[in-house]
């Protein structure tokens, strides 16, 4: 198996539907990192669970992380790798360091119940290295076929004396961790079913792709104390690791792909920048203060591993429209040129259209109300008791000749200052209503040379 010489780090996800915000954040991490180091970036498929995983999601999963602007070096699919696990499980059988189990659920349920009654670790016993060939054969007579577990080296001489044995690693996020190989089961690596499980997968593949860096939540901490000796096991250097927190809804529950929050799906389908995405799920959570950052780049240098908190990262969705926002109000019109021209926003006006619009709207959607408004009328109908419609009528009779530009308003609004006596909200509303049929939204002084003076007459009530 290769060893790594660079930096080359993966983002491994299980194509059982698609991918979350937390994942986005998880994605990111190895996507900045490998960036600040010159190193390569994995897409892997973890697809072995065929009986949940399908194309439809993968698809999708790779549309999303397209979307975030990371760009794999390689994609990977596990189901299209089956020899090399295969013969990873004939090295680790050869060895003695797999061995087949016989238990129903059922049972080790009870073996569990009955150690924690004797007050022992509830990690199971090894008794399958005590049965004979015969019982055995015997067992698979009745029907049942085995699952495969890697024995631990957390024994000395006799592995149903296990002792404390510590694994320990200087972890990139959260400092020097150790788990105690005797305090955990030996891990089942193929299930009943000859299925292959991803604690066993992820290894074979991240030893023989060279992964350099794992960097993934922190809910793996467990699981890498078991990687590392599975790789030490294998013959291969196990690489360096960094469990970042994770992030949870503001009610601190969990993120689920099953369940869809916050898929990047639906926050594209929402309108949501991919920068504000991926300013969110990168700073949130570290000692850097979340803010609207336009670009990878520019993200890349502010990303530091170590920065991330011990603790779970709570957010809110509406911090996302906050960052939309900031990322809309300063973007340039040659960066949305093609996305609004796609929405029919296009011609002379577009340029000048966006420009007005840009720090008044949640999402890019929103500007197809505003262009339906300068190019068809205002949204709605107009509602205005008897003396604002009188001065709004008396006001339309008094615009300003062409040619307009930005100062026409301020001259248009001065002048009916003075012969009407309005000023402030009594002024300007029941213009701003007239004009858009909306109580707020872009600077009028910037609408007006759009709707020009033939068009603003057309909205006279």
């Amino acid at each position: 198996m290769s060893q790594p010489t660079s930096v080359t780090v993966r983002f491994a996800p299980s194509p059982t539907g698609r991918i979350h915000i937390g994942n986005a954040r998880t994605a990111l991490f190895n996507w900045l990192f490998a960036r600040q180091h010159g190193g390569r970036f994995v897409l892997r498929f973890d697809d072995t669970d065929v009986g949940r995983s399908t194309t439809a999601f993968a698809d999708g999963i790779a549309e999303d992380v397209r979307w975030l602007g990371i760009v794999p070096d390689a994609v990977f699919r596990q189901s299209d790798r089956f020899v090399l696990y295969d013969a990873a499980v004939a090295r680790l059988k050869a060895a003695g360091l797999l061995y087949p189990c016989y238990e129903t659920p059922e049972e080790l349920e009870l073996r569990r119940k009955v150690r924690l009654s004797r007050k022992l670790p509830p990690v199971y016993g090894r008794e399958a290295l005590k049965l004979s060939d015969e019982e055995r054969r015997a067992l698979e007579a009745e029907g049942r076929r085995p699952h495969w577990r890697f024995l631990l080296p957390n024994f000395e001489a006799e592995p149903a004396a296990p002792r404390r044995t510590e694994v320990r690693w200087d972890d990139l996020c959260r400092g020097p961790q150790t788990v105690d190989l005797a305090s955990l089961s030996d891990p089942v690596m193929i299930r009943a079913d000859g299925t292959y499980l991803y604690t066993f997968t992820s290894v074979v593949d991240d030893a023989e792709m060279g992964i350099s860096h794992v960097i993934r939540g922190e809910d793996h901490v467990t699981n890498t104390g078991v990687q590392i000796a599975l790789f030490r096991a294998l013959g291969a250097e196990p690489p360096a690791f960094a469990h970042h927190n994770l992030l949870t809804a503001a009610s601190g529950e969990g993120l689920s792909k099953r369940s869809g929050a916050l898929s990047i799906a639906g926050l594209r389908e929402q309108g949501i920048e991919p920068m504000a995405v991926a300013s969110l799920a990168v700073l949130i959570g570290t000692s850097e203060s979340v803010s609207a950052v336009t670009d990878l780049d520019t993200l890349a240098k502010r990303f530091d591993l170590a920065s991330a908190s011990k603790g779970a990262a709570k957010f809110d969705p509406a911090e996302l429209l906050v960052l939309n926002r900031a990322l809309l109000r300063e973007m340039p019109f040659a960066d949305v040129r093609e996305r609004l021209a796609r929405a029919g926003i296009a011609g002379a006006k577009a340029e000048a259209f966006w420009m007005a619009i840009r720090g008044n709207i949640d999402s890019l959607r929103d500007a197809r109300l505003w262009w339906g408004i300068v190019e068809s009328g205002r949204a709605g109908e107009l509602q205005l008791d008897e003396a604002d419609l009188g001065f709004v009528r008396d006001a339309f009779d008094a615009l300003p000749p062409e040619p307009w530009d930005r100062e026409t308003w301020k001259a248009w609004t001065d002048r009916l200052k003075e012969t009407s006596g309005r000023k402030g909200k009594s002024l300007f509303m029941p213009l701003r209503l007239a004009l858009t049929g909306l109580p707020s939204g872009p600077e009028l002084a910037d609408l007006l040379p759009l709707l020009g003076r033939e068009g603003t007459l057309a909205r006279r009530p």
